[in-house]
């Protein structure tokens, strides 16, 4: 594995539950209402791994509206009417800005004055507003990845593992999950670049997994 891997990664469901802190019925239901939905779907079959596939704009999305929701209570409509307002600004404005939280309401810093004020009421606060601080992505992602060398290429079964299908070695990312990438037409060059974690040896062992079935 390179020293200092360029992430830019898809992820499951799974995945971005344990990188958000955000439940999976979380995820569904903002699924569902089409608050955030992943960037990609490769399947019909929700209940699979890999069927829906989260980018990492999405997981850095996620990771600043999980702190908003679960750690600083922001109600969903306040959140909802945040992304109205501010619809203009695409997903920038969770990732690309510093947030502050008062009374559960969204605050943003005008760039034009520097002044503090709500989203949803246009409202400029007088008082002094918490920061929504979040970890390092890339570092976290780095740790989820990390892989001793002698697991690469080798695939496993492990109980309570997504029904102990069958995973590779380090990780839990199915064998089906790469299957459906090369079903779909990605090249081993893009399977491993969308899936960080994933090595060619990896592609290789799945392609011998499938001959031997």
């Amino acid at each position: 594995m390179p020293s200092n891997p360029i992430i830019i990664g898809a992820f499951s469901e799974e995945q971005v539950s344990r990188l958000t802190g955000l439940s999976r019925a979380q995820l569904r239901a903002w699924n569902r209402r089409a608050f955030i939905r992943p960037e990609f779907k490769i399947g019909d079959d929700a209940r699979k791994p890999f069927s829906y596939i989260y980018s990492f704009k999405d997981l850095l999305k996620l990771r600043v509206l999980n702190q908003l929701r679960n750690v600083y209570n922001v109600p969903m409509k306040e959140l909802g009417r945040v992304e109205r307002e501010l619809a203009h600004m695409g997903d920038d404005k969770w990732t690309q800005r510093r947030l502050w939280v008062l009374n559960r309401k969204v605050v943003f810093e005008e760039p034009e004055s520097l002044r503090k004020r709500e989203i949803s009421s246009k409202q400029f606060v007088a008082e002094i507003p918490l920061e929504v601080v979040t970890t390092d992505a890339r570092s976290d992602i780095e740790r989820l990845n990390r892989r001793e060398a002698d697991e690469v290429g080798k695939i496993v079964k492990q109980r309570h593992l997504h029904s102990s299908e069958p995973v590779f070695a380090g990780t839990r990312i199915t064998v089906d999950a790469v299957l459906g990438y090369l079903d779909a037409g990605f090249s081993e060059e893009e399977i491993v670049r969308r899936l960080p974690v994933i090595e060619r040896a990896d592609v290789e062992a799945a392609r011998q997994f499938r001959k031997a079935a």
